[in-house]
């Protein structure tokens, strides 16, 4: 190889670009995921103290800085639709890590192929699809 071949081709720039991006999809997925659930475990820890609470206890939920009074049966009702909710979001996002991690196996493979060197694979003109 010549010092002129050193220069990363512009299909291989694009690959390496794309493969950047999906990975900064999944982290930022499994960030949102892991947010989720640990928002999800925090409710889970509530609704079981909520449940032990008397009938007649006094209870309060959180209103920004402030607390207020509020009933057992409608705050066990917020926060089973709060973890349902959680729930679903953390279906979502786990569906779009499975296929965000199914793209970046693709483009790690395609730029495997297309490092390998000259080939039949490997693009004559134009980008790769």
């Amino acid at each position: 190889m010549s010092s002129g071949e050193q220069q990363i081709p512009p299909w291989l720039q694009e690959q390496v670009g794309r493969l950047q991006q999906l990975q900064q999809n999944l982290q930022s997925i499994m960030g949102q995921k892991q947010h989720l659930e640990m928002e999800q475990l925090e409710t889970e820890r509530a609704l079981e103290i909520l449940k032990k609470a008397g009938d007649n206890d006094a209870v309060f939920k959180n209103a920004g800085s402030i607390l207020i009074k509020s009933t057992k049966v409608s705050l066990i009702a917020e926060l089973e639709e709060k973890k349902e909710l959680a729930n679903t979001r953390i279906t979502v996002l786990s569906k779009q890590e499975t296929r965000v991690k199914e793209n970046l196996k693709e483009a790690e493979t395609k730029i495997k192929e297309m490092l390998r060197g000259p080939s039949d694979s490997q693009p004559k003109t134009g980008t790769p699809k």
